[in-house]
Order: structure tokens, then C-alpha cells, then sequence
């Protein structure tokens, strides 16, 4: 009998997501894919270090283990690696017992085409166009920010805390764009007028209402994944928020409306496995305390600003 992916929580990860590999991205930037395949082969037996999506794939296993959940969690190494030079992840994934088998190495091709043969919920990578191209197919998906340190092994992870941007995250970005052509005043009206007409889904709204789903399964205390809205809206924008998760029947578990304050902070205390956020300034500054990945804008039609040369190979 085929082993069949629907109604599991399908996690694709590039390596350079799961683990450390700024030393062999360098070695392939620099010296080409040659050096880079040669440098991993003689470097199978290495333990690669953990990577900054790491502890959210190492948590999210974790629920396999819970009762009634077996299998409910799918990880699927997604890598334009070719099998030659994957051999030294999977001796980390085994090393680490994180229970991941399955693969998709594409040998430099856009991976693309995979996300939705393999009933792909959530897309990490380090390489922007195939964030971009998962997007675009609406599956919610982040380019992961290395924030220049050490992603520990936690051992015992109990609840996953997953927190998102609102705007362009998981709405569109229909009001951001009102704020940045308009500002702020401007934007507050829009969303006073607008209160209760909810706000149209953006790239993760379909991947919160999966974990929504999987959190009605158990009672608050003992859900194993916690969400947070990490937003720059403050009041009056705050109303068609709220109003709008409630059309959704969205269980947020703690909402925090900054007005402009710092996101770095508020990460931290929440203790964020991973924070989704359209703007590179947040991510970048979040990254430097908890896992954090920047989701692009859908490509709109007529719009033609795509970097050039989008089919460049990427291996690691």
C-alpha cells in the first residue's frame, strides 16, 4: 500500500536550513561545484552543526511521538544537492536521530515542481528563487536568516512556538501597500472604515489554519504547538485583525500589537522556534535572537522584477 501524504504536516527543508553549511556555500560560491562536491566527500564522516531550522524540524518530530499522532508529522529533505554529496546530511540526520527519510535531491534543478507533488505545507530553504516560485504556487514558505550563531540541541523541546508577521504573512499585503504609498494616517482610516471586512489570505494563512486544526485536537494547556500575531499594527488597525482570525476561526494564542516597538525582544520572551515576517530589517534583527525567515512577496501578474538569471544552479 502506498504511504500517503494527506492529512499530514508536510515540512520540506533545504540542508543549508537543517544544518550549518556557511563553510561549504562559501567553497561553492568561490570555487564551484567541483570543490564543493570534492570538499563534502572528504568530509562524509563529519558531523555537520545544527542550523537554524533545526530546533523547529527537531520539535515538530517530536509530535510523532505523542499519542493518536503517529506519522502526523512528514520532514522531507528538499535539496538541489545531488545524491552524490548528500551522503555527510544524512549521517547528521542520523546522528542527531532525527527521524527523516525521505528526499528529494534535484542536482542544481528548481525544486519548484516538488513542493506540490509532495503535498508540501511548509517550504525552508536559504535560496531565495525557490521561496519565491513556492510562493507564487501559494505554499507558505520562508528564506531562512542565519543570524550568526549557535543553534543548540535542545533535548526536550514541549511545545513548539511558531510566531507570524501580519501583514503580506499571513494576510495580504494590500493594506501595507496603503501605509507605505499613503502612510500612516491614511492606512489607519483604511482599516477603520474596513473593521469588520476581513482581510484577504496571504502566504501562511493556509499553513496557520493546518496548525489551527491540529490544536483543536487538544485542549490549550497541552497543545503541543503555540502561535503568536508579532505585528507592527497598534490601535485602531488592531480591530480588523482580531475580527478577521475570528471569520477564521483562528485560535492566535497571544497576539502582540507593537506599533513600531522592536519585535527582537518580544521573540525572544515568546521563545519563537521560528518567526515569519515579509521585511528583511525585522528578520535580520530577529535572527540574532531566536530562528527567523523572511517570506517574499507573491509575484504579481505584469510584474517583472524577478532577479535575473533565476535558473542559476544552487547546490547547497
Amino acid at each position: 500500500m502506498a504511504y500517503e501524504l494527506d492529512n499530514r504536516l508536510v515540512i520540506g527543508i533545504s540542508t543549508r536550513a537543517l544544518f550549518d553549511l556557511s563553510l561549504e556555500n562559501e567553497i561553492f560560491e568561490k570555487e564551484g561545484v567541483e570543490s564543493y562536491r570534492k570538499y563534502q566527500t572528504e568530509h562524509e564522516g563529519d558531523i555537520l552543526r545544527p542550523g537554524p531550522g533545526f530546533p523547529l524540524v527537531k520539535a515538530l518530530l517530536a509530535i510523532n511521538a505523542l499519542p493518536g499522532q503517529e506519522g502526523r508529522v512528514e520532514v522531507i529533505i528538499m535539496s538541489r544537492n545531488s545524491a552524490d554529496t548528500s551522503l555527510r546530511v544524512f549521517r547528521s540526520i542520523e546522528h542527531y536521530g532525527l527521524d527523516i527519510t525521505r528526499a528529494v535531491l534535484a542536482g542544481g534543478a528548481s525544486l519548484a515542481p516538488y513542493l506540490e507533488a509532495f503535498r508540501t505545507d511548509l517550504f525552508l530553504s536559504a535560496y531565495e528563487d525557490d521561496v519565491q516560485r513556492a510562493v507564487d504556487s501559494g505554499i507558505a514558505a520562508g528564506i531562512i536568516c542565519d543570524g550568526g550563531r549557535e543553534y543548540a540541541q535542545e533535548e526536550n523541546i514541549r511545545q513548539i512556538r511558531i510566531a507570524f508577521d501580519g501583514d503580506a504573512v499571513l494576510f495580504t499585503d494590500e493594506s501595507e501597500r496603503i501605509f507605505q504609498e499613503q502612510g500612516l494616517a491614511a492606512f489607519e482610516e483604511n482599516e477603520r472604515l474596513k473593521a469588520d471586512s476581513p482581510l484577504e489570505e496571504g502566504p501562511f494563512a493556509r499553513f496557520l489554519k493546518t496548525i489551527a486544526a491540529l490544536q483543536q485536537e487538544f485542549s490549550p494547556e497541552q497543545a503541543p504547538i503555540r502561535t503568536a500575531l508579532v505585528t507592527a499594527r497598534s490601535a485602531p488597525a488592531h480591530e480588523r485583525v482580531v475580527r478577521t482570525l475570528r471569520a477564521w476561526n483562528i485560535r492566535i494564542d497571544e497576539a502582540f500589537f507593537l506599533g513600531g516597538i522592536s519585535k527582537k525582544e518580544i521573540l525572544a520572551a515568546f521563545g519563537a522556534h521560528i518567526f515569519f515576517d515579509d521585511q528583511a530589517a525585522h528578520t535580520g534583527n530577529a535572527s540574532a535572537a531566536v530562528p527567523s525567515a523572511r517570506v517574499p512577496s507573491p509575484e504579481r501578474k505584469g510584474r517583472n522584477d524577478r532577479k535575473k538569471n533565476p535558473d542559476r544552479q544552487n547546490i547547497v
